[in-house]
Formats: C-alpha cells, sequence, structure tokens
C-alpha cells in the first residue's frame, strides 16, 4: 500500500513538470476550441479519479482509523471529530464538483464571452456568516471538552498520578494513602536512589509509590501530572484521545476516566481485525505475535530513540486495581532497602 502511494505521488510529479514544460513551449500559440474541448474532458476524467482516490480513502483507509475511545470523555472528542470530518467532507464533495462540472460546462469557444459580476453582498453574507457560526460553535464545543480533562477537583474518588518523563523512558508515582503527591524537584534526582526526584522530607512523599507500569481502575476519575527532566516530550495515550506536553521546569495536568478494562478491549470487533491484521504480517515475517495493550506514547520527537519511549497501561476493574497497587512498595520503604 505505502509503495502504490509513493508511486502515485512520483507519477503526480512527473506529471506536474510535464505540464509546466508544455505550457512554456504553449507561450505564443493561442488554444482552439478543439484544444478548450479535449482539456475540459480531461479535467473531468481528472475529476473522476479525485472522486474514486476519496471513496477509496473512505472506506479502504479505514482501517487505519482507532477503536471506539476507551474513556468517557474521549467520546466528546470523536463526536467533535466526525462532526469536523463530514461538515469538511460534504463541502469538500460539492465544491469539488461545481469547480469541475462548471470547467468543463463553461470551457472557452469564440462565440461566449464571460460577464462579470463586481460583487454580490448577498453571497459573501453567505459565505462569511455561516462559517462564521460554524466555527464559534465548533469551538464553544472544544472549550467545553477541554474544560472537562483540564478542571479537574483532587477529592478522595480521584486517583492522582504523577508521569515522568525523560529520554527515553516513563516513569509513574502514584499518590498514597493520603491521595497527595509529595514534591518533587530535578534537584534531587540521583539514578540510582531517586530517578523521578521526589523530595523525601515531604511527609506526603513517604507513601507515594514508583512504578513502571501504569494500571487505572475502570470508571474511576484520573488525574495525571506530567513532569520532564531533560526537553519537551509528549504523553499521548491514544486509545483515551489524550495529549499533554510535558515541559521541563513546570507541572501540566489532564484527567479522564476509563471506559473498557484491556480484556473488555480487546473483545471490541475492530480490536480484533486489527490485531488479526498484524498477526498476519508478523507471522509472514517470523515475528512474536502482538497482543493489544493501552500504551502511553511519546508524540514528540525528542531524541535519536524516541520510538521506544513506551509504557504499558492495564486498565482493570477496581478490586484488581486496588489488589495490583497494595502490592507496590512505598518511596519510604523502598528507600530503606
Amino acid at each position: 500500500m505505502l509503495a502504490l502511494f509513493y508511486i502515485f505521488i512520483g507519477v503526480a510529479i512527473g506529471v506536474s513538470f510535464w505540464q509546466i514544460t508544455r505550457i512554456m513551449n504553449l507561450r505564443g500559440v493561442i488554444a482552439t476550441d478543439k484544444d478548450n474541448d479535449r482539456q475540459g474532458k480531461y479535467f473531468i476524467l481528472f475529476g473522476v479519479f479525485i472522486y474514486a482516490l476519496m471513496i477509496y480513502c473512505l472506506i479502504g483507509m479505514n482501517v487505519l482509523m482507532l477503536p471506539e475511545s476507551a474513556s468517557f470523555e474521549g467520546e466528546n472528542d470523536d463526536l467533535l471529530f466526525d462532526i469536523s470530518f463530514w461538515m469538511i467532507g460534504i463541502v469538500q464533495f460539492i465544491m469539488q464538483f461545481l469547480i469541475f462540472f462548471f470547467t468543463y460546462k463553461y470551457r472557452g469557444k469564440k462565440e461566449k464571452k464571460a460577464k462579470f459580476y463586481a460583487d454580490s453582498h448577498k453571497l459573501e453574507l453567505i459565505w462569511t456568516v455561516i462559517p462564521g457560526i460554524v466555527i464559534i460553535v465548533l469551538i464553544g464545543f472544544g472549550i467545553f471538552q477541554w474544560t472537562e480533562v483540564m478542571n479537574i477537583d483532587e477529592n478522595e474518588e480521584t486517583i492522582v498520578i504523577e508521569v515522568y518523563a525523560k529520554q527515553f523512558a516513563w516513569q509513574a508515582r502514584y499518590a498514597g494513602a493520603d491521595n497527595t503527591l509529595g514534591l518533587g524537584n530535578v534537584n534531587f534526582i540521583d539514578e540510582s536512589t531517586n530517578p523521578m526526584g521526589v523530595d523525601m522530607s515531604d511527609a506526603a512523599s513517604q507513601d507515594d509509590k514508583q512504578v513502571t507500569e501504569l494500571h487505572l481502575p475502570k470508571g474511576k476519575k484520573v488525574l495525571f501530572k506530567f513532569r520532564s527532566q531533560d526537553v519537551l516530550h509528549s504523553a499521548y495515550m491514544p486509545h483515551f484521545r489524550a495529549q499533554m506536553n510535558c515541559v521541563p521546569g513546570m507541572v501540566t495536568q489532564f484527567g479522564f476516566t476509563p471506559k473498557y478494562t484491556t480484556e473488555e478491549m480487546r473483545q471490541q470487533s475492530e480490536v480484533i481485525a486489527k490485531t488479526q491484521g498484524i498477526n498476519k504480517i508478523r507471522s509472514e515475517k517470523g515475528e512474536d505475535l502482538y497482543e493489544f495493550d493501552y500504551v502511553l506514547l511519546c508524540n514528540k520527537i525528542c531524541g535519536a530513540s524516541h520510538y521506544s519511549m513506551q509504557m504499558k497501561i492495564v486498565v482493570e476493574e477496581e478490586e484488581d486495581y486496588k489488589k495490583w497497587l497494595a502490592e507496590q512498595p512505598t518511596l519510604a520503604e523502598t528507600s530503606k532497602q
């Protein structure tokens, strides 16, 4: 598929250069009605090709889309995407048709003369006011969604997790029984004993728990706080429709509520189909088979090993989550070892 795309791009560039050289050679030639008629038909054929390509991308490339959102907040993201996509798609579909149709219908003929319209206030009002209203509504919806994931109360029901980024790995710290993360500072970093730079003199740090794999309970609000040790990273959890920059020297955050456990997501028809497709390719290459997992990625090109910056995310029932968390040692316990 990728090879076909490269071939198409190569052919398109070649045709473009060919057309440019033809135009340069025809600067002193006046087009006849026959030339205009032929070019109009070529343009219609090109329009048919464009529409066929669009339909192919809509149907054939759908396999590249993410499955259903795994967070409740992500449902609004998907809704906003669908509204924007179909509005732009419908307008583009209609406008492309009009462009190709009128280009052919009003192709150059000796007996025809173009009409000149100085202006049309009615048309200008329509194509200014309507898009303006649509944009205002979409921006308002986006702001509402932004507040849903950014303005989260840190109450007893909210699970607070700090995610720490560095070249080229993620680490995470869970708040302990007090549900309050201890302070952190890069000046306290010791790669062997304190890789996240936690201030152990802060009483709230004593019961915090440091892990290398994220576990989240289904149906519970989770608040993530992000820090970076070195460069700009971007915490990206595609299945939850969540992304946030990790900026050195400051704390950023977002939150969401997981909707499906990892096992439930593996049973989704879309996930099963994608997994089967991936494993078919891997089997042909003699590689290990793939099993779906939620994942935390870095979506900034942060260095040579950027691609390896991943962390597994496990979503499970609340009872299983509490059991796993209880098994993790506190920082006070690990500091004594």
